[in-house]
């Protein structure tokens, strides 16, 4: 069979790369085209053909999304082409709505079935999509038991709960960690870690790195580990991280090594808010945008959810503190982190909600599902 697969950022690289492994399992013969980044990559072959890679693709938010245009609607014209001159039995899309629903129309208009992994989060903002959704996608495969009932209520039957994938990731490394002893991030130095996990855009990095740097300027009593990208570049992060400062390390592509390795951890919200989670160490969650960005998203979403984390959405409480916008400040920050390392209580609590979301997200095997899901509509 022949598979199109669409991914436009880091976490969907990451669930594209455990979904390709999942296919190729179940079929040998599988024929593949992606877009997609590094962790996708390695699974390139004569048959399975990278198009993509997402370094050339994550734009977030409303004002950055429109000075890319030019570059968004070339890819987006591209894309088009592409599939139809490959011909695929089954397009899936992994998250990246904006750019993924676009294209979905398109190829149901042209009879290609299609199946989205990773469902937008239309339940909070956007909900008028579930209509193009409905008419478009022969299968979606959703990884948040919370939409179960948002999908029930929206007569959306080809919707199914697959799991969080994850919770296999997270598995497959600590598997493989008991088997190879996994090296000191900071060799020699026995102060507690504390991660930095700053996001994987420019956007969000030019953000929140300055803050975190003042922070660790402030606190020698910690080595401050940032899990860097190496498709950002160093060049770019040393914009922020001074190589002369003895207490703050990037560690390029390594962010479960740095993780098990963790004390406690400031993490830029999106899919490192869970991974961090389900490494059980104590984090604040911060973020940041344009503010006009951030004005249009409060109007937008602001009386449909109260949280912006997944550790909190699945939860539906304040397991781990949220510092958005105004509140992301050296000071706000400073009291977060001493509560997460300093505070017994604090961080046991935190560690005991953590417990309650990985209950409530389930088993492993969310990959495999979604490969048996795609496998099953590409042969209808």
């Amino acid at each position: 069979m022949k598979y199109y697969i669409i991914s436009g950022e880091a976490s969907g690289d990451l669930h594209g790369a455990n979904l390709i492994r999942s296919i190729l399992h179940r079929d040998h013969d599988a024929d593949i085209r992606f877009w997609g980044g590094d962790k996708m990559g390695v699974f390139q072959s004569p048959k399975v053909v990278q198009v993509r890679h997402i370094r050339d693709l994550a734009f977030m938010g409303f004002v950055e999304v429109i000075s890319h245009l030019s570059t968004v609607l070339g890819n987006i014209s591209f894309c088009k082409r592409d599939i139809l001159e490959f011909k695929p039995d089954v397009v899936v899309f992994i998250d990246y709505p904006g750019f993924n629903l676009k294209i979905a129309k398109y190829t149901h208009a042209h009879g290609i079935k299609n199946v989205y992994y990773i469902s937008p989060q239309i339940w909070a903002w956007k909900k008028g999509r579930i209509r193009p959704m409905r008419r478009d996608l022969d299968a979606l495969c959703y990884i948040l038991p919370t939409e179960r009932k948002f999908y029930a209520a929206n007569a959306m039957p080809q919707a199914v709960y697959v799991g969080h994938p994850l919770l296999d990731e997270v598995a497959r490394y600590n598997a493989e960690a008991q088997t190879a002893a996994t090296k000191s991030l900071v060799e020699g130095d026995s102060r507690p870690v504390v991660a930095l996990l700053p996001g994987s855009r420019k956007q969000e990095l030019s953000r929140l790195l300055p803050t975190m740097m003042r922070l660790a300027a402030k606190h020698s009593e910690y080595h401050f580990v940032v899990a860097g990208m190496s498709l950002v570049g160093e060049e770019f992060y040393r914009r922020y991280v001074s190589e002369t400062a003895d207490n703050v390390t990037i560690v390029y592509d390594r962010t479960y090594d740095i993780l098990s390795q963790a004390y406690a951890a400031i993490v830029c919200s999106g899919t490192a808010t869970l991974e961090t989670a389900l490494f059980r160490v104590p984090e604040v969650v911060c973020y940041q945008c344009n503010k006009i960005s951030a004005a249009i998203a409060k109007r937008l979403i602001a009386s449909r959810i109260s949280y912006i984390s997944l550790v909190n959405l699945i939860a539906d409480s304040p397991v781990v503190t949220e510092l958005i916008q105004e509140q992301y400040n050296l000071e706000r920050l400073e009291d977060e982190l001493k509560k997460i390392t300093i505070d017994a209580d604090s961080r046991q609590v935190m560690q005991n909600g953590y417990q309650g979301v990985i209950d409530i997200l389930g088993g492993e095997g969310a990959s495999q599902r979604t490969a048996d899901k795609i496998i099953e509509i590409a042969n209808r």
